[in-house]
Order: C-alpha cells, then structure tokens, then sequence
C-alpha cells in the first residue's frame, strides 16, 4: 500500500494540523499579557522586547538548517521534536520565577518553531499528491490563521478568568502530548503498515555535498521567485499588523485600543478565507503563477492606497484594504506549491526553509524601518509620519510582485511523469 493512496494519509494530516494550530496560537500569545509581565517581574519594555526578538531570531536561524536536516534525516521526527519543544517553553513560560526564565521559554518555543512548518510542508509532500497536496496547503494555511484567532479574544478571555499562568500551562501540556500522538502516527504506527517505503529508504542515492546544494539553491531564479514571493506578502502583513496596526488605529483613527484591535480581527477574517479559496482557484485553472501574481498586484495596489490617502483613506476603506492584505497572507502558501511543483521531493525541505526565511526577514526589517520614519518626522500620533512610512510595505509588496512574475510556471501535465516516481 502507497502512502498517496492509503486512507490513513488523513489521520496524518488531522495530527499534524491539530499541532499546528497550536502552536500558532502561542506564537503571539504573550503578546497579551506584556503590561502583565512588566507589573509582575519588575522588567522594562525593552526586556518584553526582548522575549518577542529572541522567538523570531531563533526561529529565523534555524529555517534552511532545518530544512537541509529534514532532507536528509526525514521530517517526522523533527516535527515530533519541534512540537516537544513547544510544549516545554509554553510549562517553562507559565512557572517562571524571573527574567531568565522567560527568555529560556520563548527560545525554546522559538527553536520548537522553527521545526514545525517546513516539515509539514515535506509530510505534505510525502503524504499526498500534488493535486490533493496544493489545496491541502490553503487548509494549513487556515489552520495557521484560526490559531492566531484564537490568541485573540478566546485566549484573553481564559487569561481573565484564570490570570495568565494556567492558560500557557495547560496548553504547553496539550503540546506535548501532541508531540506524543505525533511519534505514533507518523513514525511508530507507518512502520508497521508501510513497511516496503523503509526498504526503499535504505536504497537511496548518496545525497549532494551540502555546501553544493546551498550554492545551487542560491543561483536557482525559482527559489529567489519563492523567497521574495513570501517577502512580499507575508512580511508586509506580519510586520505591520504586529508591530503598528493598532498604534495606528489610536493615533490616526482616534480608536480605542480594543476597537483598533479589531482592524487586527478583520486581517485574520482575510487570511482564513484567503488560504483555502485561492489554493482552490489555483487548482481550478491548474496554475499557480496565473492567480498568484493577481493576488500580489492587488495587495500592491491596497498599500499603494495608504499613501495616496495620506495615511489615512475612509474607514470603509481601511477595513476592506486589512481585509483584502490579510487575504494575500492567507494566499501565500502558494508559495509552497510552487516549490513542490519546481523541485524533486529531497530539495522541498531547504527550499522551503529559504523561502519561509523571506516572509520572516521582511516581517523584522518592515517595523524596524517603519518605527525608523515616524521618529525621523517625530509624529507616531498623526497620519503624517505613516504617510510616509506605508512607502515601506508599498516597496516591499513590489519584491513581491517582482517574485510572482519570477515565477516559472510548471503545467500539472508536464509534472505526471515524475509523480509517479516520488
């Protein structure tokens, strides 16, 4: 029995996505109770800063490394390390007595991180065919988005009731035992019912000198067409709407901090609609560039708007444009069927590692740059410093673009001779 053919591929994939979800959720999670942190431990906001930083840059370090190690050695079991890892940093978060601990916590988490989406790209990969494989994508993607939802409201809300230690307890053990359900079902119970894969495992080729693939990797159109794919999209979301999107409903819109937090809500709505449908569309027209590049222009277009608005278009507007940019993100994992589609199955790992690495550099440098122009104009509380600041998501979204048309479209047709031998 093939693993694409067999009807236990779907107990895969309700596993992996459950993890995911979680783990997503407590990717901003904390971010909830940063006024909370600083009362209780006596910290600063650069320290809260800190915790944020030392997540995302483990995170960022370890995207191609993982990748090229999930190449070589599989996936399973970093994903089963990766949500271990998880599950300990969000215990170590909730019982920390200082400081340290906390920083402990959230390398931990970002490390566990760095571990989860790469190798669901590859199990994907493994698991399911390329037809099956490219809207199964758009329903992770959804997967991811549901998991920032519920970091939203519903996780704040359990912080209430409880305070903010029992939430990240029990969900750190919810995660490891994940882990657990995980190592049963993508490794213990596969090697009783496939076992003739093990075989052929065994009898692969002797693997490229990583040093090679890497400079191969670095010179291939198709892979910077991923990377900035993912920069454009991706970053210019994340970044703004993590950073400065409810600074900017207060200052600009004169919201409340709840009211502008829904602006945040809105971006999410985007993203959860965006994964499934556009991965839909795209299997539709059997293409990926085609509805990909559609999806890039128009985001380009929504921040053109910003700045033609002078930092502050209509609310009707500015709800559809969060909307419309939160859509582009949910439409990125596109950018994994791309690389599924261009490269053989021991490739999709780094790849995908160095595509992820795009999305996740544009999302640091977007508000670093962006706090950079509001304090050269000294004005964070009106439309005239984001004004000008919105030109850095405008530039951004262009890469993006740019990276859609560098995109070398591979017809479904032209790949079924290859299917049949991954």
């Amino acid at each position: 029995m093939e693993k694409q053919n067999s009807s236990y591929r779907w107990v895969v994939l309700a596993a992996v996505f459950f993890t995911y979800f979680l783990i997503v959720s407590q990717r901003t999670a904390p971010g909830l109770i940063s006024d909370q942190l600083m009362k209780e431990f006596h910290v600063t906001a650069s320290v809260i800063g800190l915790l944020t930083s030392i997540q995302f840059l483990a995170y960022a370090g370890l995207q191609i490394p993982i990748g090229i190690l999930s190449d070589r050695y599989g996936p399973n079991l970093f994903l089963v390390f990766g949500a271990l890892l998880n599950g300990l940093g969000a215990v170590v978060y909730s019982l920390a007595g200082n400081e340290a601990f906390l920083l402990l916590a959230r390398l931990l988490a970002g490390i566990g991180d760095a571990a989860i989406w790469v190798n669901l790209v590859i199990i994907l990969s493994q698991w399911f065919k390329v037809k099956e494989f490219i809207g199964l994508l758009g329903l992770a993607g959804m997967a991811g988005s549901f998991g920032f939802l519920m970091a939203t409201v519903p996780f704040s809300a359990w912080i209430s009731l409880s305070g903010w230690r029992p939430p990240f307890f029990i969900t750190g053990i919810i995660l490891c035992l994940s882990a657990v359900l995980l190592y049963i079902v993508l490794v213990k119970k596969p090697k009783q019912l496939f076992q003739d894969d093990s075989i052929k495992v065994k009898k692969e080729k002797k693997r490229e000198n990583t040093l090679i693939l890497l400079r191969r990797i670095f010179s291939t159109r198709q892979a910077w067409a991923t990377f900035f794919c993912h920069f454009g999209l991706v970053g210019s979301y994340v970044g703004f709407i993590g950073s400065w999107a409810v600074p900017y409903g207060m200052h600009v819109y004169e919201m409340s901090r709840s009211a502008a937090s829904q602006l945040i809500m809105v971006g999410l709505i985007g993203a959860i609609i965006g994964a499934p449908l556009t991965s839909w569309i795209s299997s539709r027209l059997a293409s990926i560039k085609r509805p990909y590049v559609v999806v890039h222009f128009i985001v380009f277009l929504c921040w053109i708007a910003f700045v033609l608005f002078s930092g502050k278009p209509p609310f009707f507007m500015l709800v559809m444009l969060f909307f419309i940019i939160g859509y582009g993100n949910g439409a990125s994992a596109l950018t994994f069927a791309v690389v599924r589609q261009s490269f053989p199955m021991k490739e999709v790992g780094v790849i995908s590692g160095f595509a992820n690495t795009g999305g996740f550099l544009s999302a640091v440098l977007l508000p670093i740059i962006f706090g950079k122009v509001l304090d050269h104009f000294h004005s964070s509380a009106s439309s005239v410093g984001y004004h000008y600041g919105f030109i850095i998501p405008v530039l951004f979204a262009l890469l993006g673009l740019m990276g859609g048309f560098l995109i070398k479209e591979q017809r479904q047709e032209e790949k079924q001779p290859r299917e049949s031998t991954v």
